[in-house]
């Protein structure tokens, strides 16, 4: 069986990129953008909502760290489900990843195009898409090292913003802090508290709406494999998971509803620009505006270094000889033509922003293709358990606590969250496309041989 190990390749991330990659890359437009949107849906009990999916990320992210730990060698932790699952399970998984987070990379960018149109209305959406492809593409090209640095800024940008924000609160909450909405006070979550205002409709449709804000988390995977030390590092940065959840999503949002009463909180503007602006700063759209934008482009940066590595596993994997080009690395140890491909597939981001009838397609799609991660994170939970009982099972290694109680339980949890999503309006239609590939691309893939291609 193959097992994906990467020879030559560059391992140019340094313990300080991985720390704050693990900490930025689970900050996204969610939290700027769609903080009010969240606590509007759920009032105080959205703050219960990310405590209960960060516990499940975390679980989901030690069983994957566990055997990452293991075998710090493969490229990717698709590779595992090939391993532990077969290679059937494993090929639906790896075309599922890949073409997901394409998608992903393609609504990254056009978020992207208009972030950049707040700033330059009359620049179009494709042309700016284009530059920031050509740009990032090129970053990843040149070393790991240096997206790594790139992912390093990009993550300390939104650190500050959320910090800036925790700060300010917490001032104008001491400081009983005199707004055009009332007194700052942390009387302004409690008072007339309840943990489920609008029903449990509304508290269980939350749940789609915040899982949206952690995906992405398991890349963390793919960065620790790119470090001379994994193993140390590896630990430090799943561990930290927690810690992050807790200070950074609900810090901010504890805060949020403290400077603002959380029943008069607008659902579709920024919390962050709306705290800055009562606080006097001038230009506080176009601040968090530059945030967001920044958010973006760490995003899609990061979509790009996973894809091009991923798709470089389908081509060492695959007995196709088109393919075959693309299993190959660079004289730089990067799998370069890969990271090239998977580009050149993004471009579909400005020819979609260009045509404007079929803008709904393209949300339908990247919609879907969301909710296909619920299905890579159950893979995860599966490969994992099949893992703890082979012979490569490590007891000394980085183990998950209470296995037999959590990783079921974390399973269960996102097959719940699955559900719930042909319950809302907004995701019932995305979510039947979804299982449309579980079902159509799951029965090709059953035309697989049962054992992957071994090469040399």
């Amino acid at each position: 069986m193959n097992t994906n190990t990467m020879p030559k390749e560059d391992k140019g991330l340094k313990n300080r990129h991985v720390q704050l990659i693990a900490i930025g890359g689970t900050i996204g437009t969610g939290l700027f953008m769609g903080a009010g949107n969240s606590i509007h849906f759920a009032g105080p009990g959205i703050l219960l909502v990310y405590a209960i999916i960060g516990a499940m990320m975390f679980v989901m992210m030690r069983a994957m760290g566990e055997m990452l730990y293991q075998d710090p060698s493969q490229p990717t932790f698709i590779a595992y489900m090939t391993k532990y699952l077969g290679n059937r399970v494993g090929f639906f998984a790896r075309w599922s990843y890949w073409l997901t987070t394409i998608f992903f990379g393609m609504a990254e960018l056009t978020a992207i195009g208009k972030y950049v149109q707040f700033w330059f209305p009359s620049m179009p959406e494709w042309l700016i898409q284009l530059i920031f492809l050509a740009a990032l593409t090129g970053v990843n090209l040149i070393a790991v090292s240096l997206f790594g640095e790139m992912e390093f800024w990009f993550s300390m940008i939104k650190i500050i913003a959320i910090l800036a924000l925790i700060a300010t609160g917490l001032i104008m909450a001491f400081g009983h802090f005199q707004t055009p909405v009332g007194t700052v006070s942390f009387g302004n979550i409690f008072h007339d508290f309840s943990l489920i205002p609008n029903g449990w409709g509304n508290f269980i449709n939350s749940f789609q709406m915040v899982m949206f804000a952690f995906v992405g988390m398991e890349f963390i995977g793919m960065t620790v494999a790119e470090t001379k030390n994994p193993r140390q590092i590896l630990p430090k940065a799943v561990n930290q998971i927690p810690f992050r959840v807790l200070f950074f999503y609900l810090g901010a949002l504890f805060v949020i509803m403290t400077i603002y009463p959380w029943k008069q909180i607008p659902a579709h503007q920024s919390p962050f620009v709306m705290v800055f602006e009562l606080v006097g700063l001038k230009g506080a759209a176009a601040i968090i505006n530059f945030v967001v934008l920044t958010a973006a482009a760490s995003s899609f940066n990061s979509i790009l270094f996973s894809t091009g590595r991923n798709f470089y596993s389908l081509a060492k994997e695959s007995r196709a000889k088109f393919l075959q080009p693309f299993a190959k690395l660079s004289k730089r140890g990067l799998p370069a033509k890969a990271l090239l491909f998977s580009s050149l597939i993004s471009v579909g981001s400005a020819v979609i922003s260009s045509i404007p009838a079929i803008s709904d397609a393209f949300v339908f799609v990247t919609s879907a293709a969301t909710d296909l991660f619920l299905m890579i994170y159950i893979m995860i939970l599966w490969a994992y358990w099949h893992y703890r009982k082979s012979s490569d099972y490590m007891p000394d290694g980085f183990l998950v606590k209470a296995p037999k109680l959590l990783v079921p339980l974390a399973a269960l949890f996102f097959v719940f969250v699955y559900v719930t999503l042909f319950f809302n309006d907004s995701s019932r239609i995305p979510a039947i496309g979804a299982t449309i590939w579980l079902v159509v691309f799951g029965f090709i893939s059953s035309f697989q041989p049962k054992e992957a291609v071994v090469k040399d």
